[in-house]
């Protein structure tokens, strides 16, 4: 009980200091991206800049852990699909919250993608990884995604993050609905942190600042984006924007 305690006071040390955390573990499922071809480089950029939480897969580490620095803190992604396949909505764990916690993992991430036929299958290895880090005192982010048109009406982003706490989640990513208002309705009737995810990259970078700031302003817990920022080089003048965004510093 204590260790997650006190690894969740590490990720949200101060009510006005919200998490800056980056996930870097498309290569599985999309391959070495733009952006992602070298994860050492773009992880020290982040470290650089303000970045407080970086999110790898677990073979990953390898690359990240000769240069990551004690303030950064590491998150361990464990559900995977590929492109390459048919059944790229099915996420399914390749690892575990014991595997996660050898790594030296301060947080344990899944994928939940809402709305698909295997939905059932990803609720129970949900439920799996909410025992496996209650066991280990793992805090739990659960990546909660609605697979529908446009991504998932408001009801429905609130419906998916307020099922991924229930099930165990410790912290909630998942989609901007749109608004400031729907997110913070979500954000009101999600009873844990909710972090908001960039999703597919937008054009406008003016446009994404604006809703990381509102995201802010709701009640966000602050952001797990990847593609928005690291598909922007150079990546460190847009991250020490963000950062000020989350840290309190503008």
């Amino acid at each position: 009980m204590y260790g997650k305690t006190i690894r969740l006071r590490r990720l949200f040390p101060d009510p006005k200091r919200r998490l800056f955390s980056v996930p870097l573990d498309h290569a599985v499922s999309m391959g070495p991206i733009d952006g992602l071809e070298e994860l050492s480089p773009l992880a020290n950029d982040l470290q650089s800049n303000g970045a407080d939480l970086l999110i790898v897969t677990k073979g990953a580490v390898r690359e990240i852990a000769p240069i990551l620095r004690p303030s950064t803190l590491l998150g361990v992604h464990i559900s995977a699909s590929t492109s390459l396949g048919s059944t790229s909505n099915r996420k399914v764990l390749v690892g575990t919250a014991e595997e996660a916690v050898a790594l030296g993992a301060d947080l344990l991430s899944v994928q939940v993608n809402f709305g698909v036929p295997e939905e059932p299958e990803m609720l129970i290895d949900l439920g799996e990884a909410a025992d496996q880090c209650r066991a280990l005192g793992l805090p739990l982010l659960c990546m909660a995604y609605v697979k529908k048109a446009n991504g998932g009406s408001p009801d429905e982003l609130r419906h998916a993050a307020r099922a991924a706490a229930d099930l165990g989640a410790d912290i909630v990513k998942t989609s901007y609905p749109g608004s400031r208002e729907e997110f913070a309705r979500l954000c009101r009737t999600t009873p844990v942190p909710v972090l908001i995810g960039g999703g597919v990259r937008l054009d406008d970078e003016t446009a994404f600042l604006a809703i990381v700031a509102e995201s802010v302003a709701s009640g966000g817990a602050g952001i797990c984006i990847g593609r928005n920022l690291f598909q922007r080089p150079p990546v460190g003048p847009l991250a020490r924007r963000i950062a000020s965004l989350l840290h309190g510093t503008t």
